[in-house]
């Protein structure tokens, strides 16, 4: 008996990786960087035309990492199997850049935790309110989503945002919420709400740094905008 042939894919496939191993993604095109990634869900099928329908089903890289594992296996050719491994990426990222933030001495400027915010709650279908807990060196203790909403309002008191610092034992603590519609420009609503969580913490000694409002692809620091 002959041979077999590799089908034609297993050799585009190993050119992928070594394209990565040789440049990482710099020279790689979403619908090419997701292509490699299903390669290590997806063993015997080519995945080219399954990254071009997620990236022309979602737009880009971003949102199909961002989508639910639902609207991703409404993709023919995509199963759960290889959604649940998109979402661990995501997860990866964001634990990532958690620990990367968690790495600096202090945090000075909206900037050094821009990274985190966006692995967080950028592409979030939902309004999400999250805290990143400082120490008295402005180090990270850690960081707790702690409200979620729909697309209109979220949801959150001034209280229960002092009530889940005092319980993390932080000193001080930075505001981050998404605008689901990409613009991150305040409401009145989040500048009032800003104000109110300033006054409650301060009658406890905890300092709110910063609130951080999260778009897409861009991000607005209230601190930074003379907001609070």
């Amino acid at each position: 008996m002959g041979t077999q042939e590799k089908p034609s894919y297993m050799g585009h496939r190993q050119r992928m990786r070594e394209k990565f191993a040789s440049g990482g993604l710099e020279n790689f095109l979403d619908h090419e960087t997701l292509e490699l990634l299903l390669t290590y869900c997806i063993a015997r099928r080519d995945t080219k035309p399954l990254a071009w329908a997620l990236i022309k089903r979602f737009g880009n890289l971003s949102a199909v990492l961002d989508a639910p594992v639902e609207e991703l296996c409404a993709v023919p050719g995509m199963g759960e199997h290889s959604a649940q491994f998109l979402k661990l990426i995501r997860a990866v990222f964001k634990k990532y850049s958690l620990e990367e933030v968690k790495e600096k001495t202090a945090i000075r400027t909206p900037e050094e935790v821009m990274a985190y915010c966006n692995a967080s709650l950028a592409g979030k279908a939902e309004e999400c309110i999250e805290l990143i807990y400082l120490s008295v060196r402005n180090t990270v203790i850690g960081t707790e989503i702690i409200s979620s909403g729909d697309l209109d309002r979220v949801g959150i008191s001034p209280r229960k945002i002092v009530e889940r610092a005092l319980a993390a034992k932080a000193a001080a603590i930075i505001l981050v919420h998404n605008h689901p519609s990409g613009d991150p420009t305040p409401s009145m609503e989040d500048i009032v709400m800003t104000i109110e969580v300033m006054r409650a913490a301060a009658v406890l000694g905890i300092a709110v740094h910063d609130h951080i409002i999260v778009g897409r692809g861009k991000h607005y620091s209230l601190k930074a905008h003379g907001k609070m």
